[in-house]
């Protein structure tokens, strides 16, 4: 079973840049520990200290072995450290979600076939 850890930040909205070079770092971490790094997300527009990040794995055993690699790897933890004395995220939440079956990565297809067929 396919679970993604869905983490929702609230950050300082002045510290946008903070948050991208910390997101940064775990897109070199969180696959080194064994994470299938979705990716994570800054806010564009609307709201301005929302940003997410989405790290994927094979079930919640591999998450936990992940995360007793993560807690060794030296990198990791000054990444944390970093973010606890800059205090540029302001609330980290995370929830995990199961994929639901034949919905995940599907292929946007041709415009032409998204199109309603012509009634007469």
């Amino acid at each position: 079973m396919l679970i993604t850890c869905f983490i929702r930040y609230e950050i300082d909205p002045f510290q946008r840049e903070a948050f991208r070079t910390y997101a940064e770092a775990w897109g070199r971490i969180i696959p080194r520990c064994g994470g299938h790094l979705v990716g994570y997300f800054l806010p564009s527009e609307g709201t301005n200290d929302e940003a997410w990040g989405l790290i994927a794995f094979d079930s919640l055993a591999a998450y936990e072995a992940y995360r007793a690699r993560l807690r060794a790897d030296s990198e990791g933890r000054a990444n944390f450290e970093w973010a606890q004395q800059q205090r540029f995220i302001v609330r980290e939440r995370r929830t995990f979600t199961e994929a639901v079956t034949g919905t995940l990565w599907r292929p946007a297809q041709p415009a032409a076939a998204n199109a309603p067929e012509a009634r007469p």
